[in-house]
């Protein structure tokens, strides 16, 4: 006899508990499309077009951080950064103004704009604005801990592929149609 309250788990119920799970993240995607996202989308295109040109970037205040960033599973790239120290430094979190590039170097050594991050540190976002998770286009940032690839202290951080379609989606962190050309990190 089983106590009272508890219940076994058929593996029917198994796999739509699993189903569940696994559609969140779509619903995620898909709330922002209902919001009215691809107008927000389209306002970070006209804020970022100007920076298909890198020299119109650099003079913006961007410049190249880190080796572009590969992952070796599979999962494509993040590409070649280039951060803004200054919006960095400052917690808020601006659509209009992303804090980091990211560009996929080509063949021919030059680098082509394919998604903006959104990146702000944690200790400062907390001073700033306390313990709840910051968001941009409706999307929460992913936190990052200290020890990571780029040896940064804590940190939240966002991708949003607007210049590259990404077969796994618009927000996450690696882009399987963009590649470093063998020029990436090896981690």
């Amino acid at each position: 006899m089983r106590p009272i309250g508890t219940r076994t788990l058929r593996p029917r119920s198994v796999i739509a508990a699993i189903s569940a799970l696994l559609f969140v993240p779509a619903l995620a995607v898909g709330a922002f499309a209902a919001a009215g996202g691809q107008s927000q989308l389209d306002g970070v295109r006209q804020a970022t077009a100007a920076f298909h040109d890198v020299d119109a970037a650099i003079a913006a205040g961007y410049g190249p951080f880190y080796v572009c960033t590969d992952e070796n599973g599979g999962a494509g790239a993040m590409g070649q950064h280039y951060v803004n120290g200054d919006l960095v430094g400052d917690p808020a979190i601006d659509p209009l103004h992303p804090e980091v590039l990211v560009y996929e170097p080509m063949p021919d050594g030059s680098l082509r704009l394919v998604g903006v991050e959104y990146v702000t540190l944690k200790s400062l976002w907390e001073e700033e604005f306390g313990s709840a998770t910051p968001t941009v286009l409706g999307i929460d940032l992913k936190p990052i801990a200290a020890g990571n690839r780029y040896g940064l202290p804590d940190f939240y951080e966002r991708h949003a592929w607007i210049w590259r379609p990404n077969p796994r989606g618009m927000f996450d962190d690696w882009n399987s149609k963009v590649s470093c050309r063998g020029n990436g990190d090896p981690a």
